[in-house]
C-alpha cells in the first residue's frame, strides 16, 4: 500500500512538473481589451483576410508581451512547423550578432579572410573590400543576384559565390541576395566550428523555448542561411518579441541591445531614387537593416516569400506574426495596417464579453476546406506510364473508391503513395518532395521528411479527376488535374498561387 501511494505521489509531482514546464514554454495569454486592443477590430481583420486574395495559414498577435489573439486555418495547426523562407535570414543575422558579441568576428572583417582555400584565381579589388556588414545589408555588389544560378549547378556554393563578379563597389547599392545570407552562415560555421542551428541552440532557441526546429543544408552540411528554417508560429512570435525587448528575455540580456537596434534600423535604402509617392505606399522601400526590413509606421519585420511575416511595432509595443501563401505580400501587410493598427489604444479598454466571445468563435472556426464535392462517386483502379519528361515522372497508379483511396506516384527518385478522401482532407505523411522555390538547388533536405500532408479528391466530371495535396508544414499546395481519355491520361499540375495555367503537363498511357 505504501509503495502504491508513493508511486501515486511521484506521478502527481511528475505531472505537475510537466504542467509547469509546459506553462513556461508557452507565451503568456491575455484578452485584447485588457491590453488596450479592440477585439471587434481584430475580428474585422479576420473578415478582411477572408475577403482578400491572400490565403492565411496562421496568425498571432502580441501586446505588452502577451498573446491576445491567435488562430490557425485548419488543416494548419499550432503544433506544426512552417517553412519560413526568408524569415530565416533574420535568425542567421542574429547568429552573427552573437558571434560579434563573443568576439568571434567583426562587421569589418573581409569575407575572403574566412575562405583562403576557396578564392578564385584573380581576386578583384571589389572582392577584397567585401565585408561581413556588406553581406548583412545586401550590398555585395553582385548583380544579378546569384542564388538561382549557383544553387542548381554547384555543390560548393562558397567557391561559386566568391567567383561571381562584383559589378558595383560593395556597400553602395542594395541588391537582395539569399546567397549573401548563405555566406554569413558559412562564415559562422567556420568561426564557431559548429553548424548554425547548433550555435543558436543554447544562445537563442533554448532560452526562448524554441524546440524541434530544423534547417536545410547545402551538400557540405552548412545551413543554407537565407531560407530553409522551420519553426512553429508561436516560435516566430517569441523571436519577434525578443527583438521588441531589444535582446532581453525573462530579465536576462541575451543579445546586446545595440546589435538589435542596428539590425532593426535602416542601414541602406532599397531605391534612393524612388518617387515619394511610391515609397509612401510600399513596405519594401523603407530601408533595410541587418536582414530585417523596415516598414511603414516605424515598424520592422522578418519577411519570407509567400507571406511569412514577423512584424515588430515598437510604437504600440506589439508583435504580429503571420504564415500564409499570398500572391501579393503588400496586400497582406496592408491588412495589418488597415485593420490592426487602428485597434491599438494607449490604455486598457472596458471589458467587451460579446466581442471577445465572437472573436474566439471565429478563431476556432478558421479553416481552408477541401475542394467542394459535386456528388460524382466514380471508382478508378488504373496505372498509367509516362514517356521521358523533364519532371522525371515514370508512372501514376490510381486506386480510388467512391469515398477514399490512394494515388501512387512513381518518379526517377522514388515511389510515393498518398491517401486521399473525396471532398474531405485525408491526413498523412510522405517523402514525396513538395513545391519549393529552391526545389532545383543541390542541397540536403532530408530533415524535412517525412512531411505532413493532407489530400483530397473530387471528380469535376466523369473524365476529369482533381487531386489537391497540401504540404501543411510549408506554404504550398499542389493541384493535379487528371483528364482521362480511354487509355490515355493527361495530368496538368499547378501549385502555389499560379492557377491561371498549368506549371507543366505530362501525358501517359494505360498499362498493367
Amino acid at each position: 500500500m505504501f509503495r502504491r501511494s508513493l508511486r501515486f505521489i511521484l506521478l502527481v509531482l511528475w505531472l505537475g512538473q510537466g504542467n509547469i514546464l509546459s506553462a513556461q514554454l508557452s507565451l503568456p495569454r491575455s484578452t485584447p481589451e485588457a491590453e488596450g486592443v479592440s477585439a471587434a477590430q481584430i475580428a474585422r481583420f479576420l473578415d478582411a483576410a477572408a475577403q482578400s486574395k491572400c490565403e492565411f495559414h496562421s496568425y498571432m498577435m502580441l501586446r505588452h508581451g502577451k498573446v491576445i489573439a491567435e488562430g490557425w486555418w485548419s488543416p494548419y495547426q499550432p503544433e506544426l512547423k512552417h517553412t519560413l523562407y526568408s524569415c530565416s535570414k533574420s535568425f542567421t543575422a542574429t547568429a552573427i550578432g552573437f558571434a560579434v558579441q563573443e568576439n568571434l568576428l567583426s562587421l569589418t572583417d573581409k569575407v575572403i579572410s574566412f575562405f583562403p582555400d576557396e578564392l578564385p584565381d584573380t581576386v578583384s579589388s571589389y572582392l577584397q573590400d567585401l565585408s561581413v556588414e556588406h553581406l548583412l545589408t545586401m550590398s555585395t555588389g553582385q548583380d544579378p543576384e546569384p542564388t538561382f544560378s549557383i544553387t542548381p549547378r554547384d555543390s560548393n556554393w562558397v567557391r561559386a559565390f566568391l567567383a561571381t563578379p562584383l559589378v558595383n563597389r560593395p556597400g553602395t547599392r542594395f541588391r537582395y541576395s539569399s546567397m549573401a545570407t548563405y555566406m554569413l552562415a558559412a562564415i559562422l560555421d567556420r568561426v564557431a566550428r559548429q553548424p548554425l542551428i547548433e550555435y543558436l541552440r543554447p544562445r537563442l532557441f533554448e532560452p526562448l523555448g524554441i524546440r524541434d526546429m530544423d534547417w536545410e543544408e547545402d551538400s557540405r552540411g552548412i545551413a543554407v542561411g537565407g531560407w530553409g528554417l522551420r519553426i512553429k508560429t508561436e516560435d516566430m512570435a517569441r523571436f519577434a518579441q525578443f527583438f521588441l525587448q531589444k535582446g532581453n528575455w525573462n530579465g536576462k540580456q541575451l543579445l546586446d541591445s545595440g546589435w538589435v537596434e542596428a539590425a532593426s534600423s535602416a542601414q541602406i535604402l532599397q531605391n534612393p531614387n524612388a518617387p515619394q509617392s511610391t515609397s509612401d505606399s510600399s513596405d519594401w522601400l523603407q530601408g533595410y537593416g541587418y536582414q530585417m526590413w523596415r516598414c511603414r509606421h516605424n515598424a520592422y519585420r522578418g519577411d519570407g516569400a509567400f507571406g511569412q511575416f514577423m512584424i515588430v511595432i515598437p510604437d504600440y509595443d506589439a508583435v504580429v506574426v503571420i504564415t500564409a501563401e499570398a500572391p501579393d505580400m503588400q496586400e497582406e501587410i496592408n491588412l495589418v495596417w488597415d485593420h490592426l493598427l487602428p485597434a491599438f489604444q494607449d490604455a486598457p479598454l472596458p471589458e467587451n464579453r460579446e466581442a471577445l466571445a465572437s472573436l474566439r468563435v471565429t478563431e476556432k472556426s478558421l479553416a481552408l476546406p477541401a475542394p467542394e464535392d459535386n456528388g460524382i462517386a466514380r471508382k478508378i483502379r488504373q496505372k498509367f506510364y509516362f514517356e521521358g519528361n523533364d519532371r522525371r515522372w515514370e508512372a501514376i497508379r490510381f486506386n480510388l473508391g467512391k469515398q477514399r483511396g490512394t494515388v501512387q506516384f512513381q518518379t526517377a527518385d522514388g515511389v510515393y503513395e498518398i491517401g486521399f478522401k473525396r471532398g474531405a482532407w485525408k491526413e498523412g505523411k510522405t517523402r514525396r518532395p513538395g513545391p519549393s522555390v529552391l526545389a532545383a538547388a543541390i542541397e540536403n533536405t532530408s530533415m524535412l521528411y517525412p512531411t505532413r500532408v493532407v489530400a483530397s479528391y473530387t471528380w469535376q466530371d466523369e473524365q476529369t479527376l482533381k487531386l489537391v495535396l497540401r504540404y501543411i508544414e510549408s506554404p504550398h499546395t499542389e493541384t493535379l488535374l487528371c483528364r482521362f481519355d480511354g487509355d490515355a491520361l493527361t495530368v496538368a499540375v499547378t501549385h502555389s498561387f499560379v492557377t491561371q495555367k498549368p506549371l507543366f503537363v505530362v501525358k501517359g498511357e494505360s498499362g498493367k
